[in-house]
């Protein structure tokens, strides 16, 4: 949090408002997101494809008809892709051109092909610009008496945290027209 909060503070200033031309400018910020999708993908089986004709991928036989379910949290955890997959580290994103046009097969957040998510543009500029905001102008604690994150997920359609999140935000600035 402190080095993307740096990285705001540099590019954005300290008293001024996130605007959407700062977020290109963001390369941290948008390596944290990127990594964040990579840990935490909002739905770990991509919707189905179904092949219109039987094919032989990587040896198997994928019959014509066939559901086939992407699992991309699997993907995004693979130890012989990913260093330390389970670790949360945005670093190793910040020389890496993935995106999330689905064209990189190890990293496919919002999948790939004609199923891929029509809205990633829309996606991509609300994530980073919700996301700066609220680090720019607030540092995030946990409660007092709460020491440790509980990072358990429950498996579904969509994956969410097994007991939800309570942060206590503090204001950054003392400018009260940014609040």
């Amino acid at each position: 949090m402190a080095k993307a909060q740096e990285e705001l503070d540099r590019v954005v200033g300290k008293d001024c408002q996130v605007e959407e031309s700062h977020l290109p400018k963001l390369h941290y910020l948008q390596a944290v997101v990127k990594e964040t999708l990579r840990l935490r993908p909002g739905v770990p089986l991509l919707v189905p494809h179904c092949p219109t004709s039987s094919c032989n991928i990587g040896g198997y036989l994928i019959p014509k008809g066939a559901r086939v379910f992407l699992n991309v949290w699997a993907i995004h955890r693979d130890p012989s892709i990913w260093d330390n997959p389970s670790e949360f580290n945005p670093q190793r994103f910040m020389n890496n051109n993935c995106d999330y046009n689905g064209n990189y097969f190890n990293y496919l957040p919002f999948g790939s092909g004609r199923r891929i998510c029509a809205g990633i543009p829309m996606a991509e500029k609300m994530l980073m610009y919700g996301l700066a905001t609220l680090l720019h102008l607030f540092n995030w604690e946990l409660p007092s008496g709460c020491e440790v994150v509980e990072l358990k997920e429950k498996f579904g359609i969509v994956m969410k945290r097994a007991t939800p999140l309570i942060v206590v935000p503090t204001p950054r600035s003392s400018q009260a027209n940014l609040y």
